[in-house]
């Protein structure tokens, strides 16, 4: 494979041009050839100048009737001037600021005119600025780029072609050949020439398929191998599975989704291959009860698990569940948080090196050095995108590879999990349990405040407790609602009587940690809050939510914010307040409205918005994907997970000259993430 080469030494590129293609993120010859069209301009179907539809982008084949003329406006601009006609009418064509445009186009001579036409003031039709070729070979389809300034779709593509025919040596094949003729794939050389320069349709679909496949086996292989790194070493196995003794003890039936999950991770901890699963549950889907049925048999087998989750109430939260679980089992659990004494630090840490606790269950304290287990075989986090990967590592170095669960409420649609959770197997659990009731959403104008006001109060006359969730902390420009301003007036006015707090992400953690507290205690009755409380404690009183400038939030958030009620017996409401009239807010309004279920609702946030601002790729140490749509590539991503994991069996490290350039491009793609 040829070295690649700085953009500006492209025959027609420079220094002044490279500093455009450089805002493209294009600086070298090898990224020209792998910044692919956006889309495609159709000039294969031409219309006569007569039956052109006004106003839409077409291809006119028409002869240049004169010689084009330049004038200049009041202002200075250099405007050009000239007709065509197809024998059907004329249309005059008018060009701005285009010096060179009169050397381009020659009387007689026939060409390809692309644009938008219209009917022209002074009687004809009119084309403004449109992009034209020579007729004689000049059909087809036209790629159009990102562009930047004065670096326009049809200078990209001259460079592009440039580099095709100069830098052949850049496009060596990355894939074997029996993938090639397993799919019936194109080679690369063909794929980027078919993707930049298509004849047809089926070229550019040939062309798609190749690349696509390629980046996603590229993607695959680099989170297959993150994965195979992590279990070089051996976990302790579980020599008898108890999981089924557990559930059977439960004073509820679990799910059907619930006893599968259990059977498959329990299948996993039967190995020394170490376990890193994913649990993925909607908000309420009892996830915990599936960690217990892990965390009773690791006791039963002899062996520790720590519990850890974010913050200090949610992981006392926790610490009282599991209790509850593992009343008059004999199972031992323990509490390490900051707030814990010194004194009661040290008996624990005693105990648990002793072997005399089961199950530890803490915030970031567990991974302090001084906290020794004497035989950890099982690890839990909560909300795994809470934690930083070294604090996920040091919690594993606490035991000989421990086992690993993942609990996440944040419902991703399974294309994105495989990709974002790519080093994890994956456990849905897309079942509420029996007696839990929906909660039920609307969506109203600003104009039914008061009412709403009113209808908190009813909730908290009754028992219940209620959020207001604002997308500020303090006035800004907008006219967005900030939470210390609401938090402010409604002390001072609607809400006087009552226990109103405030919570917001500019507070110090040990402040939060109060509020959460005394909200979780029922002290608070109105939590005045921002999307500080997305991932909360379970607060089974709260059974009424407003959120203020519904609009500002993502659908998956939204649902998010909605889980943070509807977790006690009572009906609990969400009401989604907004002005906006656009249709992407309505369509998102509609939605939650609707249902409750929160993979239908990822899967729909994913169509909304794009993989790409779907869940902030960057913050999960992904590389960003040129080609591939998670929202439409699944089957393609399924085939390369599995090809990955093949082509890795045979070939752990890819030393194999035929995985060499497989290797180059992992390495590539990966270079930029920590």
């Amino acid at each position: 494979m040829e070295k690649d080469v700085h953009i500006q030494y492209l025959k027609g590129v420079g220094p002044t041009r490279a500093k455009l293609f450089h805002k493209l993120g294009i600086d070298t010859v090898g990224a020209l050839l792998r910044f692919f069209p956006r889309t495609y301009e159709n000039w294969k179907d031409t219309v006569s100048i007569l039956e052109a539809a006004p106003d839409t982008n077409v291809c006119i084949k028409a002869v240049v009737a004169q010689m084009p003329e330049e004038h200049r406006t009041h202002g200075g601009k250099i405007l050009t001037k000239t007709t065509a006609t197809d024998g059907t009418w004329v249309m005059t064509l008018t060009f701005f600021n285009n010096r060179y445009v009169k050397n381009q186009l020659e009387e007689g001579q026939e060409y390809l005119f692309f644009g938008k036409i219209q009917d022209s003031i002074y009687g004809g039709r009119e084309m403004l600025s449109p992009r034209f070729v020579k007729a004689e070979g000049g059909t087809g389809l036209h790629p159009i780029y990102h562009q930047t300034e004065s670096l326009n779709a049809k200078a990209i593509a001259k460079c592009v072609r440039t580099a095709l025919d100069n830098f052949p040596d850049l496009l060596t094949e990355t894939l074997p050949d029996r993938i090639l003729r397993k799919y019936r794939l194109p080679s690369l050389r063909e794929a980027v020439e078919k993707i930049h320069f298509p004849q047809n349709e089926d070229d550019i679909t040939a062309a798609r398929r190749r690349l696509i496949y390629e980046e996603l086996l590229t993607l695959q292989l680099g989170l297959l191998r993150i994965r195979s790194d992590k279990q070089e070493t051996t976990a302790p196995a579980f020599a008898v599975d108890y999981t089924q003794e557990f559930l059977y003890s439960l004073p509820f039936t679990p799910t059907d989704a619930q006893r599968k999950a259990v059977a498959e991770c329990a299948q996993d901890l039967q190995h020394t291959k170490p376990m890193s699963r994913l649990l993925q549950g909607d908000v309420g889907a009892g996830k915990t009860a599936v960690a217990a049925a892990l965390v009773y048999s690791a006791a039963k087998n002899g062996l520790q698990s720590a519990v850890m989750a974010p913050t200090e109430v949610l992981a006392e939260q926790h610490a009282n569940t599991f209790a509850k679980f593992f009343k008059d089992t004999g199972i031992r659990c323990a509490l390490l948080t900051g707030s814990v004494t010194a004194a009661q630090k040290k008996k624990i840490k005693a105990a648990l090196a002793a072997g005399e606790i089961d199950l530890l269950i803490g915030t970031h304290a567990i991974l302090q050095q001084d906290v020794q287990f004497r035989h950890l075989g099982l690890v839990v986090t909560d909300e795994q995108h809470r934690f930083g990967v070294e604090q996920r590592a040091a919690l594993r170095e606490k035991g000989n590879t421990p086992h690993t669960l993942v609990m996440s409420a944040t419902p991703i649609p399974r294309t994105v999990a495989l990709v974002i959770y790519g080093d994890l197997d994956i456990s849905i659990l897309d079942e509420r349990p029996k007696g839990r009731k929906p909660v039920l959403t609307y969506a109203v104008d600003t104009s039914y405040r008061k009412r709403l006001y009113a209808f908190i109060k009813k909730h908290i006359a009754q028992g219940g407790q209620g959020y207001i969730v604002c997308p500020l902390v303090e006035e800004g420009e907008t006219d967005r609602v900030p939470a210390q301003a609401l938090y402010e007036k409604l002390s001072e006015s609607e809400f006087r009587d009552y226990r109103i707090g405030l919570l917001h992400g500019k507070m110090k953690p040990k402040e939060k940690e109060e509020v959460m507290r005394r909200f979780a205690s029922g002290e608070i009755q109105l939590l005045v809050c921002t999307v500080v409380v997305e991932v909360g404690i379970d607060v089974p009183a709260a059974s009424v939510m407003l959120i203020e400038n519904a609009e500002c939030f993502g659908l998956s958030q939204l649902h998010q914010l909605r889980g943070r009620i509807g977790r006690g017996e009572q009906q609990s409401h969400c009401v989604l307040v907004s002005d906006a009239q656009n249709d992407t807010a309505k369509k998102r309004f509609d939605i939650l409205c609707k249902t409750n279920d929160g993979f239908l609702i990822a899967d729909e946030d994913l169509q909304l918005r794009g993989p790409g601002d779907f869940f902030g790729s960057r913050q999960h140490g992904l590389p960003t994907l040129k080609i591939a749509d998670l929202a439409t590539d699944s089957r393609i991503l399924h085939a390369a997970k599995g090809d990955a994991a093949e082509i890795l069996r045979e070939d752990p490290m890819l030393e194999k000259t035929e995985h060499a350039r497989l290797k180059e491009a992992v390495e590539a793609l990966f270079a930029d993430i920590s």
